[in-house]
């Protein structure tokens, strides 16, 4: 996966302010904001055969699409068909196996399939782009997660063994139908269960929102004032990355703002942080970590001070 980090790192960062989620998080859904109380969820999946039955192969990655719905919280609206597969084999009729597969997880999940999209393609693909909607503030993300929080397993591991066994024509016939059923699942009930639950103190993280619907003055108040957010005593998140109030202040288009997130990076730190949120990685450590060498005194491993 470094080479498409290395890609990504490139994509335009995104300054609309109703954008919630986007693709510098690593989540499993892209998320819009509507209203106060509406957000959009949206994800796009779709894989290569991991089972022979086309139903069942239907079924796993129709599963698969909503479970990324499920993981950030929301609830599922519709599906749409993503289709890859060879035309001399149409009259087969195993795309129509895949298809209904496809369908009947979406049936038990209570939303329809309202179309799709499909190409030629001499290898086989299926999967869906799945749309939900979530409350704003009951989201559920990667940012949430915490130190000391407990792990809960919604499906049992191992699956990508059997996927794995299934290729080479070495995976018993009942472990194939067990992780077929649990593949083919959907996380609804888990993700219930997970908003039920709350959301615990320890796992609300302030983020004053630099460059969503600010002016650029105002963008360099809230920087220069971080300090201001410690009275909610939960963790600070700043995300100064590429911002388009840094290309003013320079003249420099997105893909030129690293020397300038970087002293943003620094100031944030110094001024309260816990959180940064960057396109640069590598290059926004080091300056983490030089950072709070200073304000914060880490140290490196086998540091020697003589």
């Amino acid at each position: 996966m470094s080479e498409l980090t290395q890609v990504l790192r490139h994509v335009l960062p995104v300054e609309d302010p109703n954008v919630l989620v986007g693709h510098t998080t690593g989540d499993d859904a892209a998320v819009y904001r509507l209203s106060d109380d509406r957000a959009l969820v949206v994800t796009a999946d779709f894989f290569t055969p991991i089972v022979d039955d086309p139903f069942d192969f239907g079924r796993i990655a129709a599963a698969n699409a909503l479970s990324d719905l499920y993981a950030m919280g929301a609830r599922a609206l519709f599906g749409l068909n993503l289709v890859g597969f060879p035309r001399k084999l149409l009259m087969e009729g195993l795309l129509e196996e895949i298809l209904r597969g496809g369908g009947e997880v979406c049936r038990d999940a209570g939303i329809p399939v309202l179309g799709g999209h499909s190409i030629d393609d001499p290898e086989p693909k299926f999967g869906m782009v799945a749309v939900g909607e979530a409350h704003p503030e009951r989201l559920i993300t990667n940012a949430g997660a915490r130190p000391g929080d407990v792990l809960v397993l919604t499906k049992p591991l191992g699956t990508g063994v059997v996927t794995t066994a299934i290729k080479a024509d070495a995976a018993p016939a009942d472990v194939v139908a067990r992780a077929v059923e649990v593949m083919a699942s959907l996380n609804r009930g888990a993700s219930e269960a997970a908003l039920d639950a709350g959301v615990p103190k320890e796992n609300i993280v302030v983020d004053p929102g630099i460059g969503f619907g600010k002016t650029p003055d105002q963008n360099l108040e809230i920087l220069a004032g971080l300090d201001a957010l410690k009275a909610a005593d939960c963790p600070i998140m700043v995300g100064t990355s590429r911002k388009s109030t840094l290309g003013l202040l320079l003249d420099l288009p997105a893909d030129q703002r690293v020397e300038a997130t970087a002293a943003t990076v620094s100031l944030a730190i110094a001024g309260g942080a816990d959180l940064i949120r960057v396109h640069d990685v590598k290059e926004m450590v080091r300056v983490c970590r030089v950072t709070d060498a200073v304000v914060r005194g880490w140290r490196p491993e086998g540091w020697k001070s003589s």
